[in-house]
């Protein structure tokens, strides 16, 4: 399969997008990641689909798209998938979104309804319980733990990153080609040595939109294409899982024409960064395909 990586102008700078495929795949499937990852964690994704087309954009402030700032927050991300989708002159994809890049999606669908011909939520985009008894100011601590220490860290080596992501309890028992790889391509190097390329700026803007505000609420109704929701059993921790699974907490009523997929197996992120997770993700995206065609045809 054919891959580029290429930039895209968007306001304030040059977004970072990979492409696998081309524009003659039988389905483009745009791809926004999580909140201190970036493209690359589609990889094994696109090898899962050989036929169809991924487009997944290094979000503003993280990977190849770490120098763009401000403006910030999730609907600067849908306004920059809006531009990515004009540059490639495509009307309407699929959205595919893993863990923040879901909540990317649900806006980016209620903003530009007729771009999107169906979601697929990767443990992503229903609200989060927030912590009680947290303040505003110390959600990105309290909630990605570890990965906002990461973000602040400097590595002498790459090969010490990597072997901080071997003892990570998300891989340790799934530390593949597709981890080294997406793990090596996080990194800038700078003056005392490589750091993670996420923006911490970036990290605390959009983490306080992840807990259901009100607009983000009203936006959930407005959504009328077909939405399917994949809920890992284990965390970001490989611990609980980052969603209960009565998903009513996480206000999933509010979408109309949403479907659940309780995933027996993989933690948050080995459901897209495996083979197997990936393949999951991939049959998800098969039925919803095969579901939006026979609507077409009807």
């Amino acid at each position: 399969m054919s891959y580029e990586k290429l930039l895209v102008p968007v306001q304030g700078g040059e977004l970072t997008v990979g492409v696998w495929g081309d524009q003659n795949s039988a389905l483009t499937i745009l791809a926004p990641h999580g909140i201190t990852a970036n493209h690359t964690c589609w990889q094994p994704l696109a090898e899962a689909l050989p036929e169809s087309r991924i487009i997944a954009p290094d979000l503003r402030g993280r990977g190849g798209s770490n120098a763009l700032g401000q403006p910030l927050g999730l609907m600067q991300h849908a306004k920059d998938l809006e531009m990515v989708l004009d540059y490639f002159d495509l009307d309407k994809v699929m959205i595919v979104g893993h863990s923040m890049g879901g909540f990317v999606s649900i806006r980016f669908a209620a903003n530009f309804p007729d771009r999107v011909s169906g979601l697929l939520l990767v443990d992503g985009g229903l609200p989060l319980k927030k912590p009680e008894g947290i303040e505003t100011e110390d959600l990105v601590s309290a909630t990605l733990g570890p990965a906002a220490e990461r973000l602040a860290k400097v590595f002498n080596t790459r090969s010490e990153y990597q072997d901080f992501w071997r003892e990570h309890p998300a891989f340790k028992d799934d530390f593949n080609k597709y981890v080294s790889a997406y793990v090596d391509y996080d990194l800038i190097e700078v003056d005392e040595g490589f750091k993670p390329s996420g923006r911490i700026e970036s990290v605390e803007a959009d983490i306080r939109e992840l807990f259901g505000e009100e607009t983000y609420l009203q936006e959930m109704q407005t959504i009328s294409q077909p939405v399917i929701f994949m809920r890992a059993p284990r965390g970001l921790l490989n611990d609980a899982a980052l969603y209960s699974s009565d998903l009513s907490l996480h206000h999933a009523d509010l979408i109309a024409n949403l479907r659940v997929e309780h995933l027996e197996d993989f933690n948050h992120y080995t459901v897209v960064l495996s083979e197997a997770g990936s393949r999951s993700v991939a049959n998800q995206i098969s039925i919803l395909n095969s579901n939006q065609v026979s609507q077409e045809t009807r």
